[in-house]
């Protein structure tokens, strides 16, 4: 957050299945502290098996994963509420979870708290988003098409009609998976290209943990750069 003066910072998308969502807020709220008011929270049902093993956790079917993460998400949002900062608290029942006159303080620096942006591919997931989210997050990688992100854009925007939001409210990122290659780099800006031209705001590019530092130099000068330029 230092080293990004006037940038927002986070993650793409954390597994709700890892936090009970009073500790997460917490969390958050600390983290918007340490970075004045820049932070986001990503979240997501949670997919990774071999992720939930190694900590020696169960990974749910899908459709426990979709409930626990609507009644985190609605937790979140309870304790970021201004009703959230100082006594009677807020009291909520959103199944397996509960608060019982909660107080959330500090409050976040930001109204409302940090903005919660959902990773969500699937209707059930996109339905949420376009309820209760501030955005929405794409994973897409260099195999994938900016078809098949047009195509999801296209349905939330449905989705928003239907449950009366309107999806400008929504900030749009694409999380683009770019190998430590210059010809993939160069693929890599081509369609992160695609993907602003339909309709993504946000573009994060993520890169193998092993490229190390002087992976993200590369990245930042071959594709990042390149791509601010012409976005500017």
């Amino acid at each position: 957050a230092h080293l990004v003066p006037g940038k927002e910072v986070g993650h793409t998308v954390l597994a709700a299945t890892f936090r009970h969502p009073a500790v997460l807020a917490k969390q958050a709220v600390t983290m918007d502290h340490v970075t004045g008011g820049r932070f986001i929270l990503g979240l997501g049902a949670g997919w990774h098996v071999g992720e939930h093993e190694s900590f020696g956790m169960e990974l749910p079917p899908i459709g426990e994963r979709m409930s626990r993460l609507e009644a985190q998400v609605r937790v979140l949002k309870a304790l970021f509420s201004d009703t959230a900062h100082a006594a009677p608290g807020v009291t909520l029942a959103a199944d397996p979870y509960r608060l019982d006159g909660a107080v959330m303080e500090p409050a976040s620096l930001r109204s409302g708290g940090p903005p919660l942006w959902l990773g969500a591919q699937k209707p059930r997931g996109m339905r949420l988003t376009a309820r209760l989210a501030d955005g929405w997050n794409y994973a897409a990688n260099l195999s994938g098409s900016v078809d098949g992100f047009r195509e999801r854009h296209d349905a939330l925007r449905r989705i928003c009609d239907e449950v009366g939001r309107d999806l400008a409210e929504l900030t749009v990122s694409v999380q683009l998976i770019v190998p430590d290659d210059a010809g993939e780099r160069q693929r890599a800006l081509a369609a992160a290209r695609g993907y602003a031209q339909a309709g993504a705001q946000v573009i994060m590019l993520t890169i193998p943990a092993a490229s190390g530092a002087a992976g993200i130099r590369r990245l930042a000068t071959e594709v990042a750069v390149p791509l601010r330029d012409e976005l500017a």
